[in-house]
């Protein structure tokens, strides 16, 4: 059995903290307990993530009412050094264009 067999090939390019951001980035009202279901985590961990991501600045969190809204800031750059020269912006206009593509088409 090859090392990738025996791994289970689990591994993804996108951590949870991008997915939850894109997230929020595609319903900025949305649910912590809706982001953790559509992502198959727990509420807990997008709790964790959000605080993450709120300390490092890439998100900020308005409370409204009973709910939370957040607000992304693109221009805050990516944390890995190799990255470092991209702000979050770039990553989330990648994947936020080809998600909306279809939709866009679609509308035509």
């Amino acid at each position: 059995m090859s090392s990738s067999a025996a791994r289970g090939d689990q591994w993804t390019f996108l951590t949870n903290h991008a997915r939850v951001l894109l997230r929020v980035a595609r319903d900025p009202d949305v649910r912590l307990r809706d982001i953790a279901a559509g992502i198959g985590i727990t509420e807990r961990a997008v709790q964790i993530i959000v605080a993450d991501l709120e300390a490092a600045g890439y998100l900020t969190r308005t409370r409204v009412g009973r709910r939370n809204r957040y607000t992304i800031d693109p221009t805050v750059h990516l944390r890995h050094p190799a990255d470092a020269d991209h702000p979050v912006g770039d990553l989330l206009g990648a994947f936020l264009h080809r998600e909306d593509a279809p939709q866009a088409a679609a509308a035509r």
